[in-house]
């Protein structure tokens, strides 16, 4: 699928009430309005694109080098870069096939199979205007062609509003990452697209 140029604002939606454990948030701008929008288009790149932005947001403590994953050369991983209008990329995801843990393995039809998003960032001067949400959105739609199936992750705790717009449901309770802060697990099913 070809890139898009995408113009989005922050998705006005308050979430209500504490779920899985987590309180959630009402919103972020209640005095000074919703941030402007940012145009930024969504590609397909290989996975070293993604591992300064991933590095720089979600693991500062580490190096850049150490940001490659043990699957990040299997046959079905992808992963998405959102590039704003200067070419710099803004925004990252990466999903790749992967069984889910234990305790969510029924969530999915039997012999559906199971994908583990991972490194979802978004510079961090630009979030809640979209970039994040055409990221994940473009990441659904890879693991829709591929077939769908069950789709997991494991969630910052900051992050579990995000998610939740987007279908992901909550399981289990928080548990600390060491050097990350708290995470959550979360799943949704994707439907596959029929040929």
């Amino acid at each position: 699928m070809a890139a898009s140029w995408l113009t989005a604002t922050w998705p006005a939606r308050p979430i209500g009430e504490e779920v899985g454990g987590v309180p959630a948030r009402t919103g972020r701008f209640p005095r000074g309005g919703y941030p402007p929008g940012v145009e930024f288009r969504v590609d397909q790149v290989p996975a070293t694109a993604t591992w300064p932005l991933r590095q720089a947001v979600l693991r500062p403590h580490q190096t850049v080098g150490e940001m490659g994953l043990p699957d990040d050369d299997h046959p079905l991983t992808a992963a998405f870069v959102a590039v704003d209008e200067h070419g710099e990329i803004v925004g990252t995801a990466r999903v790749a096939p992967s069984a889910p843990p234990t305790s969510i393995e029924g969530r999915a039809p039997t012999g559906s199979p199971a994908w583990r998003l991972r490194g979802m960032a978004t510079r961090q001067d630009l979030r809640d205007r979209g970039i994040g949400g055409g990221v994940l959105g473009r990441t659904i739609e890879y693991v829709a062609d591929q077939g769908g199936g069950l789709l997991w992750c494991s969630a910052r705790v900051p992050a579990v509003n995000f998610y939740l717009r987007a279908g992901f449901t909550p399981h289990g309770h928080p548990w600390e990452e060491p050097d990350i802060g708290p995470h959550l697990l979360m799943w949704r099913t994707v439907a596959g697209v029929l040929a």
